[in-house]
C-alpha cells in the first residue's frame, strides 16, 4: 500500500470529526518534526496512522490484545488506552507498515513510556495540541512545545495524571513510568554523571 491508500484506510475507519482531527494532528507533527529535527516523512506517517483503531469496538480490540500478546495489564485500565497498541499491530498487518519506529510513536502516543524517542514525543505531542483541541492547560503545552518537546510532553502527562486522579480513576503503569522518566531528563539530566 501507498500513502494514498493509507489515507483512504484511516479515513474509512472513522467519523469525519476524527479524520479532521488526524488531519490537524499530521500537520501539527510536521512543524515539531521540522522544528525538533525528527525525521518529517515518519512523523507524518505516524500521525496519519495514530487513531486508526480509536472507533473499533471494544470486543475487537480487546480480541486483538488477546491474540497478538500485547500487554495484558491493558484490560485493566481505561479502552482509551487500548486503540494505540491495538492500532500499532492492525496498521502492521493490515496496512504493511513495517517501520518499528513509525509502530512506536503509534503504540505509545496515548500511555507514553519511559526514555521516548524524539517521533514518539512528537506524535504524543502533537495529538495533545493539534489547533482543535480546547481543554484546560493546552495552551500552556502548546507555548511549552514552541521550544522544549520534552517539557511540553511532561506538562502533558502532569495534565493527563491530574485528570486521572481527580476522577478517581487508574493511572496505567507505563504513563507514570514516562512521567517520572522525563522529570529525571528535564529536572535532573545531570543525575548520572552526579551518581558517579
Amino acid at each position: 500500500m501507498n500513502r494514498a491508500d493509507w489515507r483512504e484506510a484511516v479515513r474509512a475507519q472513522m467519523p469525519r470529526t476524527r479524520w479532521e482531527h488526524t488531519l490537524r494532528v499530521v500537520d501539527t507533527a510536521k512543524v515539531l518534526a521540522e522544528r525538533f529535527g525528527a525525521d518529517v516523512e515518519k512523523a507524518e506517517t505516524a500521525a496519519l496512522l495514530h487513531d486508526y483503531c480509536k472507533f473499533w469496538p471494544v470486543g475487537k480490540m480487546r480480541r486483538m490484545i488477546w491474540d497478538k500478546g500485547l500487554p495484558r495489564d491493558l484490560l485493566e485500565h481505561n479502552t482509551e488506552l487500548w486503540h494505540a497498541f491495538v492500532g500499532a499491530e492492525a496498521v502492521r498487518e493490515e496496512l504493511g507498515v513495517g517501520d518499528d519506529e513509525i509502530l512506536n510513536a503509534i503504540r505509545y502516543h496515548t500511555s507514553g513510556r519511559p526514555h521516548m524517542s524524539l517521533l514518539e514525543q512528537v506524535i504524543f505531542v502533537a495529538d495533545v495540541i493539534e489547533p482543535g483541541r480546547r481543554y484546560p492547560g493546552v495552551d500552556e503545552i502548546r507555548k511549552l512545545a514552541e521550544t522544549d518537546l520534552e517539557r511540553a510532553l511532561l506538562q502533558s502527562l502532569d495534565n493527563t495524571l491530574r485528570f486521572l486522579i481527580d476522577r478517581c480513576q487508574k493511572v496505567y503503569p507505563l504513563t507514570l513510568a514516562a512521567r517520572n522518566d522525563l522529570v529525571d531528563r528535564v529536572h535532573r539530566p545531570n543525575l548520572k554523571e552526579e551518581s558517579l
